[in-house]
């Protein structure tokens, strides 16, 4: 007897391709789909009615949680200031810090909800949520405690990483906090089971190889996995050091050269690609995706929703500007927001509907998943289920 048998599926199981499977129909038990075309009982029958069904997305790379907006510093932008330059001025990531080290656990749950929700709409199924705009021990805590929190509120699977190395905090200076990091933070993170990943923002305005290759040490002895915001604003080799300790991912990449793409091929790190930044950021140094093609490096595309770079809480507009502004064929960017963003977060479970992963799927009035690549806005799933449970529409 299976818990529920979805049939009438025209099933896209995004399993290392995007072409649609024979079968039409699969069986679920205990969260888990357990065949595939399954014939028998079952407690519930969903019936597709010939829609498309397919893995929900994975959102691998999101700063979600936060408190305050930027809009001021948009409006500078605009005028012609860069990314870079509100940094230096004491604005940007900093900024954002003031207003997460006011709020408490609460008001951070609160705020970050309706981003979530809006992501969930669109059939996002699991999302990766960075620290990293505490800045101190007890801030960065208290930002993986609101994800831990706010996990208890919404449907959707959240995957906490610890991203301390973002800025040097106003107050202190770079090795000071580098040894509160090494020495207090990361412990106390892997005590409190607060996140499996850490990651750091390897850039002349944030930190460099040196700092990141002591904070990777430490965290790969702890158990940590690794990420790495690589690459985005300057070639720095991020994505080598990344390379070298086994990164999941390294996420950016807009100056990646062919070094760090080998290096990157040899280690099977994902690149996630994060279009909304360069596009709100209005960059136009696009990543080299030709040269990850050829180096055989798979691609992941996130949201890297966030309050400065790209306040873009929808994974199905940054899929669209995968393909229109990066180069991206339709069957690669479905790909890159269900199977490679879940090899991102080192969760072989998710992006996939095949024997032994989760049930998280989404059901799809479209004519093939191709059109969501098309359709700019104004599509969301009919269904979306989460552990072979159907979630109610928010």
């Amino acid at each position: 007897m299976f818990d529920l048998r979805v049939a009438n599926a025209r099933l896209y199981p995004m399993d290392g391709t995007a072409k649609p499977s024979v079968a039409r129909s699969f069986a679920v038990n205990d969260g888990e789909i357990v065949a595939l075309d399954a014939s028998g009982p079952a407690r519930a029958t969903f019936d597709a009615q010939g829609a498309v069904v397919m893995p929900g997305f994975v959102d691998c790379h999101t700063h979600a949680v936060y408190a305050g907006d930027r809009a001021r510093e948009h409006r500078q932008k605009l005028a012609g200031a860069t990314y870079a330059d509100i940094a230096r001025a004491g604005g940007g990531i900093v900024s954002t810090v003031r207003a997460v080290r006011a709020a408490s656990e609460r008001d951070l749950v609160e705020s970050a909800l309706p981003r979530v929700t809006a992501l969930a709409a669109e059939g996002v199924t699991a999302l990766e949520i960075k620290s990293g705009y505490g800045l101190d021990v007890d801030n960065e805590l208290k930002m993986l405690r609101a994800i831990r929190a706010l996990a208890q509120e919404t449907r959707v699977r959240l995957v906490p990483t610890l991203l301390a190395l973002h800025a040097v905090p106003p107050e202190s200076n770079r090795r000071e906090y580098l040894e509160r990091v090494i020495a207090e933070l990361l412990p106390r993170v892997r005590d409190e089971r607060l996140a499996d990943c850490v990651d750091a923002f390897i850039e002349s305005i944030a930190f460099d190889l040196d700092d990141a290759r002591r904070v990777f040490t430490r965290a790969r002895e702890l158990g940590f996995k690794i990420r790495v915001h690589a690459e985005q604003l300057s070639a720095s080799g991020a994505a080598a050091l990344g390379a070298e300790f086994g990164a999941l991912s390294c996420d950016h990449l807009e100056h990646l050269d062919a070094n760090g793409a080998r290096a990157m091929a040899g280690a099977g790190t994902i690149a996630v690609l994060l279009p909304g930044a360069y596009y709100f950021l209005r960059e136009t140094n696009r990543p080299p995706v030709s040269l990850l093609r050829e180096t055989g490096v798979a691609m992941a595309v996130a949201s890297d929703l966030n309050p400065g770079s790209s306040p873009i809480a929808s994974l199905l507009t940054c899929l669209h500007m995968s393909v229109l502004l990066f180069g991206l064929t339709p069957e690669e960017a479905l790909l890159a927001v269900t199977y490679n963003a879940a090899r991102a977060l080192g969760r072989s479970d998710l992006g996939t509907l095949a024997a032994g992963k989760r049930a998280d799927f989404t059901v799809w009035q479209v004519p093939e998943p191709e059109f969501l690549a098309y359709q700019l806005g104004g599509i969301c799933p009919t269904a979306i289920f989460i552990n072979g449970v159907q979630r109610p529409r928010d």
